[in-house]
């Protein structure tokens, strides 16, 4: 899950992390009253979408870039009117944009230097690494591929958590000056404490800056959570914002469902995340595209079967569908009937192929080729593969 930027900074400085001073508005009148509010003549005003990339955007109603500052309320107010309820189109949202619901009235800052900051999980070692670097303000990939040496990584023991000498550590190797390594440090210590104590998957800051007048202040946020540790936050949960997501994602977490969408024309259902994923990589060897990654899960009931196959159909471009499903925890007798009964439910009229595999696997082809239903069956993964490709339509 992600969120705007603005409970980004909501979330930051309920652990003291220094943020500028801002609110959030829906309304021109109500930037107008934040800009008031701030008694500032230092205005920045930015759109709040999932998407990086704002101040580079443009809005579909020919409105150049989502972030702009400003020096009074009024023009504060202008420019969230020429932002609201616009679609604004960034490298990261596509052509199609996204729609701007709110914007963030924040005080501007005068920035000296801008660092990168991020606190993040290694998988390679399942413990969180900081990730820092004097770079602030650019795409870190970029600037990891051009200039590795400057980026800066601190392993965080999760058992003791970010340790005072390690943050005057960071601090010393990001250049800052010693009158500035108490904020500093400071921050570093919200950031992780944040990261930790909300079940944080990511905690990127970028910019973090260093203010003309000394201070050191977390810019811009952005946040992902761990989905599984979600139920211990419903605090956090209410933050979840479903207009920026894909209505069949939305849809699909309804029901327990994994579910990310593409762009091809076969959609894929599958129980396993690397089994869908081998699934998706040898429909593209036999020269297909998959529409989806859908994940059902190994306990997946007939009821998800057939929410699952309603997705699949919401996506107008999906023309084929093949369901790719190893019977371990459920036995493929009861997924070929689950199988059958969505069928049924969702007279399926575009092709289907399915493969079945582990415990009573012949009994579950046997129900499905005895069924009277427009199912074909597969004796294995390339072969399913080579069919769906065969009889999905070519663009």
């Amino acid at each position: 899950m992600n969120i705007h930027e603005y409970q980004a900074k909501e979330l930051l400085d309920r652990f003291g992390a220094e943020t500028p001073r801002g609110g959030v508005a829906r309304t021109p009148a109500e930037a107008e009253r934040v800009a008031r509010e701030l008694g500032t003549n230092q205005l920045v005003v930015k759109s709040q979408i999932h998407a990086g990339g704002r101040g580079k955007g443009t809005f579909t109603n020919g409105f150049q870039g989502g972030v702009h500052l400003c020096k009074t309320a009024g023009q504060a107010r202008d420019l969230a009117a020429k932002m609201l309820g616009q679609t604004l189109v960034t490298h990261q949202t596509g052509p199609a944009g996204r729609v701007v619901n709110h914007v963030l009235v924040a005080e501007s800052v005068e920035i000296e230097k801008e660092f990168y900051f991020a606190v993040l999980l290694d998988r390679a070692t399942g413990a969180p690494v900081i990730v820092a670097s004097r770079e602030g303000g650019m795409d870190i990939e970029e600037v990891a591929a051009k200039s590795p040496e400057k980026i800066i990584r601190e392993a965080v023991d999760p058992a003791f958590g970010l340790q005072p000498y390690q943050t005057r550590k960071l601090a010393r190797e990001l250049g800052f000056a010693p009158q500035q390594m108490r904020a500093a440090c400071k921050l570093f210590a919200a950031l992780y404490r944040c990261f930790h104590d909300c079940d944080c998957s990511m905690v990127e800051i970028n910019p973090l800056v260093l203010t003309k007048g000394g201070q050191v202040l977390a810019l811009d946020a952005k946040f992902s959570f761990d989905d599984n540790a979600l139920f211990r936050h419903p605090d956090i949960m209410a933050l979840r914002d479903v207009g920026e997501e894909d209505p069949r994602e939305v849809e699909a977490s309804k029901h327990h469902l994994s579910y990310i969408g593409l762009d091809g024309n076969i959609g894929c259902m599958v129980n396993g995340a690397g089994l869908a994923m081998a699934t998706m990589d040898i429909i593209k060897h036999h020269g297909g595209e998959p529409a989806n990654f859908l994940d059902v899960g190994g306990g997946a009931t007939e009821e998800q079967v057939t929410e699952a196959f309603k997705i699949l159909l919401s996506d107008p471009k999906v023309k084929a569908i093949l369901v790719n499903i190893f019977g371990g925890i459920m036995k493929c007798d009861i997924i070929a009937q689950g199988v059958m009964n969505a069928v049924k439910a969702v007279r399926l009229g575009i092709p289907l192929v399915v493969r079945l595999e582990g415990t009573n696997v012949e009994l579950g082809r046997k129900m499905l080729a005895e069924s009277g239903l427009p199912i074909a069956s597969a004796s294995d993964l390339d072969d399913a593969a080579e069919q769906i490709v065969k009889l999905a339509p070519k663009e």
